[in-house]
Formats: C-alpha cells, structure tokens, sequence
C-alpha cells in the first residue's frame, strides 16, 4: 500500500523537521499549561466532578524543554 505524503514535507530538509516537531511539543506544552490552570482554578472538589490526575507540570516541562532544544537546533541548522 503505497503512502501519502505532500510535496513539501517528502523534500523538507532535516531543519524543517526539526521545527516541525519542535512546533508540535510546544503545542502539547501549551494544552498541558492550560489542562494545569484549569484544575488550580475549580471551585467545588467533589468525586463526580474530578478532573483526574495528570501530571500537567512535568508534561509541560518536558513538552516545553523538548520543543525549544529541537527548535534552537533547527534554527542552527
């Protein structure tokens, strides 16, 4: 089965792709930075209404520290 794959992202260089991830990290960063915002802010704590437990913090300091490291090397390459 042969794959899809655009123009522009089969010929990107190895930069491109770099920042493309390193976008996509600082993305879940993000979404992990809201997710940890919105449990500090709940008004009632009940069981029914529980967010869950996620670790948000590290998610997003890992997230963060990934997607910036990929792309400082992608602006370097």
């Amino acid at each position: 089965m042969k794959r899809f794959e655009p123009a522009w992202l089969l010929f990107a260089s190895d930069a491109d792709l770099l920042a493309m991830w390193g976008a996509a990290c600082l993305l879940v960063a993000i979404g992990a930075l809201a997710m940890e915002r919105r449990r500090h802010r709940r008004d009632r704590i009940l069981a029914a209404d529980q967010v869950g437990w996620v670790p948000w913090t590290m998610i997003f300091l890992t997230s963060a520290m990934i997607g910036f490291a990929l792309i400082a090397a992608a602006i370097a390459g």
